[in-house]
């Protein structure tokens, strides 16, 4: 009722305007006319509003249809929802006994098909890049498909596939002939080893292949003899498992092999302190071992002579106990006197230059520490004058101040065991020798003083 008088006001107030705007026009109209015009326009109205009224309710019907069916389908998801639960939960149990199955099945091979799985993924990234790929195709995706089958899956790999993972991993090591450039120029036809895409190796030597010309030739450089020795007995071997230096990336690693210094190099980056300590070190062993020669020979002497009555001028002790039969009637202080300096004159042939080894235990490592200091200079002064951009200008610097300190280290410390050696096989020769003089005094003073207690009383039997 109100929305049709508000639609009767709305009418109205139009049909005024309507007849405000038209009276403008015309001449006015007497009051049965605009009665008439004000029925006609109600009538109008109320067949529009009836056709909305129907419009609405029809509307209105549609809505609650769809209404209906969105509840319909909410139910019926609803539905599916649980049941979808239930079969999650009836394939949880399932799964998890299927697993345990598994488990039991793979028992001890659970590890191998591991390892298996890392293998093929790993071997599908290699072979891709792999240059015998060129000539077996294919073998990538046999790879691939059997990582991610076992990867994704509970599915185990049957014998067949892993009798082929094992063939093609063969199948990258092969023999054949071929014109090799040597060291020194010469090209020789030879038998070559191919070792996966990774290594080539004839006559236990590594060879490299030029991609400008796609000559293969032996590496100008070797790495070290137990890189060499092992793919000698590679390619001698009958297939027998031979230990052997693989390079995975196909010739990084081994050219920084390659590039390292040897040992003669390492010396030479020591610069002329390197060289001096060497020198030092050369004369101070050759003076140890003069010295161990000679102190094993005088104390092997020494020890014969105290298991022997006759007494030799051939060795340090028995030129001392000399001493004693040159001088049979001195005093025992005299006789002290006499074995003190017949011992003075023997040490310094047994400790002849023992002090000198004492001396270069000592100074090679200040050499090292002079070289070390040397070495940092030199770096500081291409840091000075081109920065810190490429170290390859204060490796020179830095290897001088390391090896120098390395020689110095390795000069010192056997230097400094042969002194401590050396020494106490010295103290030991003139520990006999003291010990044998101290007795030989003992001697006399007891004979003297028995000589004397003999006179006095052959005095008093007299008076």
């Amino acid at each position: 009722m109100k929305a049709l008088i508000k639609s009767l006001a709305v009418t109205l107030t139009a049909s005024l305007v309507s007849v405000s705007a038209f009276a403008a026009d015309t001449k006015p109209l007497n009051l049965d006319e605009l009665l008439a015009q004000l029925e006609k326009g109600k009538l109008a109205q109320s067949a529009e509003n009836q056709s909305r009224e129907q419009a609405f309710l029809a509307q209105r019907a549609e809505q609650e249809k769809l209404l209906q069916q969105a509840t319909a389908r909410r139910d019926a998801a609803l539905k599916k929802s649980e049941q979808l639960e239930t079969n999650f939960e009836q394939n949880e149990f399932k799964l998890a006994d299927l697993s345990e199955s598994l488990g039991k099945r793979m028992g001890s091979l659970k590890e191998l098909f591991g390892v298996l799985q890392q293998v093929s993924g790993d071997s599908a990234g290699k072979m891709k890049t792999s240059n015998v790929s060129a000539q077996f195709p294919g073998r990538d995706v046999f790879f691939e498909e059997l990582a991610e089958s076992m990867g994704g899956s509970s599915k185990l790999a049957s014998i067949e596939q892993i009798e082929k993972v094992w063939f093609e991993l063969q199948r990258e090591v092969a023999r054949f002939n071929r014109d090799v450039v040597e060291s020194n120029g010469n090209k020789v036809n030879k038998e070559v080893l191919r070792v996966g895409a990774f290594s080539l190796v004839s006559d236990g030597k590594y060879l490299e292949i030029n991609p400008t010309t796609g000559t293969v030739a032996e590496l100008v450089r070797q790495p070290a003899s137990r890189f060499n020795d092992g793919a000698a007995e590679l390619q001698a071997s009958q297939g027998e498992v031979k230990p052997f230096a693989l390079d995975p990336t196909g010739g990084s690693i081994l050219g920084l092999l390659v590039q390292a210094p040897t040992i003669e190099e390492r010396v030479d980056q020591g610069g002329e302190v390197g060289y001096v300590i060497i020198v030092v070190g050369i004369i101070a062993f050759l003076i140890a071992l003069e010295r161990f020669i000679s102190l094993t020979l005088i104390e092997a002497k020494v020890k014969r002579q105290l298991k022997s009555n006759e007494i030799k001028d051939t060795n340090p002790l028995g030129r001392v106990l000399k001493v004693n039969q040159q001088f049979p009637d001195v005093a025992y202080e005299t006789l002290e006197l006499k074995l003190s300096e017949a011992i003075l004159r023997e040490m310094p042939k047994i400790t002849k230059n023992l002090t000198l080894i004492k001396i270069v235990s000592v100074i090679a490592p200040l050499l090292g520490l002079l070289g070390t200091v040397t070495g940092m200079i030199n770096t500081f002064q291409a840091i000075t004058l081109f920065g810190t951009g490429d170290p390859k200008l204060m490796a020179g610097g830095i290897s001088t101040a390391l090896m120098t300190t390395v020689l110095g280290l390795v000069v010192a410390i056997p230097t400094v065991v042969l002194s401590s050696v050396l020494n106490t096989r010295s103290k030991n020769i003139m520990f006999i020798l003291q010990e044998q003089s101290a007795g030989i005094i003992a001697e006399r003073s007891e004979q003297q003083l028995e000589r004397r207690s003999d006179i006095k009383e052959a005095n008093k039997t007299v008076a």
